[in-house]
């Protein structure tokens, strides 16, 4: 039982149980963690809506909802202020964090990829970012980040940074569970109407994401390699991605997530940059053989549990992945060594890691 003299640690829990997106998966896979190994602390998980399901349920846990008229006044006042007011000893929130968060405050800061390629953002998001984010890593007491790639480059970029750049690493999503392939296929021919072979890739449409890559390489493919690519995520903006081999999902649940990376022959992770790159973890563990691009982090998480290929030319991704298919022994290898690698990363590492911060900022 965590004792009434229990340091508080307050977190911005606004995005717990939304959509899976990587920021969602962060939160919701931190908190499992945090409920799943042993801390004498009081968790203040402050929300701007009500407490949605699906929550771990502990004794350490506090759902506190604050209204407040727009998100960034949450943000900036009312979140920081009725955290201190309830006498909380460190402040956790992610890329903008409030200067009424004082000496307390922590930032999670999943990749700098704004300073690295702006023109992968909108002109009021990158303004926003790059307005915002150094300024919050700057007054932090600390600095979180999901790889030793994104603690280089923020090392690099924001020099003040110092020595203050914690690396958690990030698990699958708890409810990606793999499945059997031929029930996973049985399940996608009647949840989505998908029969036949079929390649995937997960994320939003973004430019960052550079899923035009994946499509234009397997149009290169010949018509008698009989697979498909699917797309799945948020409509997102900037790429059509389409041709007569891609099949576009939207928005999937997780039990159909979790069917795709299961019944699917190969995972493409084509991004321009990652921080970390959840998906690949999801993959390895549904056992799913990846092939990935050298964008940020996605090398260092995949370390042999996948192929990386470096070259950013669709006729390269379309060799390797006629080649790939058509060896089923290099798949199988593939498939055994993500299964492997997937082991390292658990959400309980990553919050012990994550405690191994609050007691420094606690002193």
């Amino acid at each position: 039982m965590v004792s009434e003299t229990a340091p508080k640690i307050a977190i911005d829990a606004r995005l717990l149980g939304g959509q899976s997106t990587g920021d969602s998966t962060y939160w919701t896979g931190l908190l499992l963690g945090l409920s799943r190994v042993n801390a004498n602390f009081r968790f203040l998980l402050f929300s701007n809506a009500r407490k949605p399901q699906g929550i771990p349920e502990s004794e350490n846990f506090q759902w506190i909802r604050i209204p407040a008229r727009s998100s960034r006044w949450w943000s900036l006042t009312r979140f920081p202020l009725n955290a201190r007011r309830m006498g909380a000893g460190a402040i956790h929130t992610q890329y903008s964090l409030s200067p009424l968060a004082g000496k307390t405050g922590i930032t999670t800061v999943h990749d700098i990829s704004f300073m690295i390629g702006p023109q992968w953002f909108k002109p009021k998001d990158r303004t926003i970012l790059r307005t915002t984010v150094p300024s919050s890593i700057k007054r932090a007491a600390r600095v979180i980040t999901v790889s030793e790639t994104s603690r280089k480059e923020i090392q690099e970029r924001f020099p003040f940074s110092g020595q203050k750049v914690r690396v958690t690493y990030l698990a699958a999503h708890p409810a990606i569970l793999p499945q059997k392939k031929l029930a996973a296929k049985n399940g996608l021919k009647k949840s989505l109407k998908l029969e036949g072979p079929f390649v995937l890739s997960v994320g939003t449409k973004w430019p960052r994401k550079n899923m035009q890559l994946a499509v234009s390489a397997m149009e290169m493919l010949p018509a008698e390699l009989g697979h498909k690519l699917v797309l799945t995520g948020k409509e997102g903006w900037g790429e059509q991605c389409e041709n007569g081999r891609v099949i576009s999902t939207g928005y999937v649940s997780f039990d159909q997530l979790s069917a795709l990376y299961s019944a699917a022959d190969l995972y493409l992770a084509p991004s321009r940059h990652e921080g970390f790159g959840i998906p690949l973890i999801e993959a390895f563990e549904c056992g799913c053989p990846v092939l990935c691009s050298s964008g940020g982090a996605l090398p260092e998480v995949a370390g042999d549990g996948a192929q990386v290929e470096s070259s950013w030319e669709a006729a390269d991704w379309a060799r390797d992945i006629q080649a790939l298919l058509g060896d089923s022994s290099k798949l199988e290898e593939l498939r055994t060594r993500g299964l492997e690698r997937a082991k390292r990363f658990t959400w309980e590492e990553t919050a012990r890691k994550t405690l191994e911060v609050y007691k420094e900022v606690l002193g």
